[in-house]
């Protein structure tokens, strides 16, 4: 079974309402299965029989139940551990982030660049081949990085990749030619590929329900934090004028080995992973560890073994093929979609933010300065946005955000055009691309990964999830190697008239993204697959009634 079945909330499956509005036998049969389950996997029951369903049906109607901060009480070590596995993903976002903002260190460009009108540059061409390792490492890391977290689990999956990461570093700490560089940051960036599946992954194993949907959303803040670390990093050290200035940025990455390698051993395993491995007591132990003494783990344990044997039943058979089939497609479509439009909108500025910045007209101190501010920015409006989602509605979150983020490229752009270019509109420029990804973080950014997990299919979803996000970095690739030659001023020289292609870019996702995303707030994972299966126009998902008990009975 693929590793990202469980991501986004997996109890909603065993509550007797059938994935098909017309099959309400199937339901009984899955009632059956489930029971077979707990008996087969041996996993701990009462009495048996009846009491044996209705103890998981009361399990799992409390963790319905639970409010965000009873859960965090219950389960503060599993939010800890949660939180220390995602360094990875703060990892596989500071790489790019000094790659990017070396380009704007005057060290860096003395020492591999070449001399164009008394500055030096470092060309087009190497700038997107040292770029290009984050987005393909998405693409493999999303595509296969499920096989080793399923042959040895989540937690030595993570480990090897650490070493792996720790290992590549040297390369990149060494390197004095933009050739050894490039080879550092291409495999370097296979491996941290695989952290942006591995930290959600084991995060949505480990939590409760009602923590999910924020840790979803975390995925987003924990980009952001790498991509502030990175800049706060090089502006500290680009005005060093030695090695240094660059060797400093690549040699902290070792700071995060070296604060994982000593907790490694002692995280918990995840209790799925283990439990469907037949170890049922390490299993028990593994939620002692991550729970609190209130927490009744056997009750727990045995609904991870009803819902794994649900899951798998659900997902036997299922291909990447069938993620475009029937109303899947759909629902890939969605999934694909409101991913790619992150890229299209903008986003991979701001691994070029500084030296955007510093092209637009600031002094390199004043442009790597605004590079931590512009970051800052948006782990701020990432956390705001937490109250938005349990605020508001996942569509209008999304799409009023996107409005927000053409008609802001659309004025610097504007901006831009200005006649003899005043002396003021380099900076503000930088203020509303600073403005910019504050309205990025609150709105698509961290509501992009709550549909995503919220439209995808459940016998499919860890399929879906994987090919949206291939398939956003793939338009990644294009856009690093788009992005090195619209601002660089050896070629095209584009600044801020940047906003204009992002903003008609942004266009075509907004009038997408009005007539395809549905409102998924509120809604079990049954009832969206019903809503699915019936084919409902997306503007009418938030209005339509399901009657969820006429369907099952």
């Amino acid at each position: 079974m693929d590793t990202r079945s469980h991501c986004y909330g997996t109890f909603a499956n065993i509550s007797g309402v059938s994935s098909n509005s017309t099959d309400a036998s199937r339901v009984t049969h899955l009632d059956r299965t489930a029971t077979m389950a707990t008996r087969d996997d041996e996993a701990p029951t009462k009495t048996g029989g009846r009491d044996t369903d209705v103890a998981l049906a009361e399990a799992i109607e409390h963790e319905r139940e639970l409010s965000f901060w009873q859960a965090a009480k219950l389960y503060p070590k599993a939010v800890g551990w949660s939180a220390f596995v995602s360094i990875g993903v703060i990892m596989l976002a500071f790489d790019p982030q000094i790659i990017g903002n070396m380009f704007a260190m005057p060290q860096f460009q003395r020492d591999f660049g070449f001399e164009l009108d008394g500055e030096y540059v470092i060309p087009a061409s190497w700038q997107t081949g040292l770029s290009m390792g984050n987005p393909i490492g998405q693409v493999v890391g999303a595509l296969f990085s499920a096989y080793p977290m399923e042959l040895f689990g989540r937690k030595w999956t993570f480990f090897g990749c650490i070493i792996l990461t720790a290992g590549l570093v040297f390369i990149q700490f060494f390197a004095r030619s933009l050739q050894v560089l490039l080879v550092g940051e291409l495999l370097g960036g296979l491996v941290l590929g695989c952290y942006v599946v591995i930290g959600p992954t084991y995060a949505s194993e480990v939590c409760p329900m009602a923590l999910r949907g924020f840790l979803t959303s975390y995925t987003n803040l924990c980009f952001v934090t790498g991509q502030l670390l990175g800049n706060g990093v090089t502006a500290g050290t680009s005005i060093l004028e030695t090695h240094w200035a660059y060797s400093i940025p690549f040699a902290m990455q070792w700071f995060w080995v070296a604060v994982i390698i000593p907790g490694i051993f002692f995280i918990p395993e995840s209790p799925w992973w283990l439990l469907r491995k037949g170890r049922t007591e390490e299993a028990r132990d593994a939620l002692r560890r991550l729970a609190s003494a209130k927490v009744d783990v056997d009750a727990t344990l045995a609904v991870i073994a009803e819902t794994d044997r649900l899951e798998l039943e659900m997902e036997a058979g299922s291909t990447y093929m069938d993620t475009i089939k029937g109303v899947n497609l759909r629902r890939t479509e969605i999934s694909t979609g409101v991913y790619t439009t992150q890229v299209l909108s903008g986003v991979y500025l701001i691994n070029y933010g500084t030296y955007f910045f510093e092209q637009a007209g600031l002094p390199t101190g004043d442009a790597f300065n605004m590079g931590i501010g512009f970051l800052a920015v948006g782990w701020v409006g990432t956390v705001i946005s937490w109250f938005f989602i349990a605020r508001f509605g996942r569509r209008r979150i999304f799409n009023i955000g996107l409005l927000v983020l053409i008609i802001l490229m659309f004025i610097i752009g504007i901006l831009d055009s200005i006649p003899g270019r005043p002396s003021g509109v380099a900076w503000a420029e930088s203020a509303l691309m600073l403005i910019w990804n504050g309205a990025y973080d609150l709105t698509v950014g961290p509501i992009t990964f709550v549909i995503l997990g919220e439209c995808s299919a459940t016998r499919v979803r860890s399929k879906t999830i994987a090919v949206a996000t291939a398939v956003q970095a793939v338009f990644g690739i294009a856009m690093t190697v788009a992005i090195p030659y619209m601002i660089n001023p050896a070629e095209a020289n584009m600044q801020g008239k940047l906003g204009y292609f992002y903003g008609g870019l942004g266009v075509l996702c907004l009038i997408w993204g009005y007539f395809r995303i549905p409102e998924t707030k509120g809604r079990t994972y049954e009832e969206l697959d019903i809503l699915f299966e019936r084919r409902i126009p997306a503007r009418q998902f938030k209005g339509y009634q399901v009657d969820v008990a006429a369907i099952s009975g």
